[in-house]
């Protein structure tokens, strides 16, 4: 009775131990949750009403997430809310540097947290920023918490606009 007991703890532990170290987001090479999210025409060209970021590029809200994973076109899905995150904000200018560069490739979708908490709780994200890149099969090929630099975002794109895949 007594090694029953200590198998189940350990096997107990070790299961903890595994819960603890997934970050509980939706896991690169899963398909994309699909789900609609407010565009810019939702709000009737109110930017305030679906981002905090003080410098909105309308590419970034022009399709819902449903609308851009029917498209099968690769999608950077930038989670940041700006109005509480400095990092987000930066992260985000960033991504308007990129947005000229792969314009017709790639659809720039920007999530708010306070405008669109759904698309964080259907990616299991907690805080912000995160970054993902799903490809034309609707397939999560990329996701990073926190800050990138220009070079790494730009490579992930690349990536997934030379194979359609990565």
């Amino acid at each position: 009775m007594r090694t029953f007991r200590l198998v189940f703890v350990l096997i107990l532990t070790a299961f903890l131990l595994a819960a603890c170290m997934s970050d509980g987001s939706v896991s690169v090479g899963a398909p994309s949750p699909v789900i609609k999210t407010k565009t810019l025409k939702d709000v009737d060209g109110d930017f305030s009403r679906i981002t905090t970021y003080r410098y909105p590029d309308k590419r970034m809200y022009r399709y819902s997430l449903d609308e851009a994973l029917a498209m099968k076109m690769p999608i950077l899905l930038e989670f940041a809310t700006p109005g509480h995150c400095t990092v987000c904000d930066k992260q985000l200018q960033m991504i308007k540097g990129l947005l000229a560069k792969y314009d017709g490739q790639v659809l720039f979708l920007h999530m708010d947290q306070y405008q669109n908490p759904e698309a964080f709780i259907a990616f299991g994200v907690i805080g912000d920023p995160w970054t993902y890149v799903i490809d034309a099969d609707q397939v999560v090929r990329f996701k990073q918490p926190g800050r990138m630099l220009f070079g790494e975002m730009d490579a992930q794109l690349q990536r997934v606009t030379a194979t359609g895949k990565s």
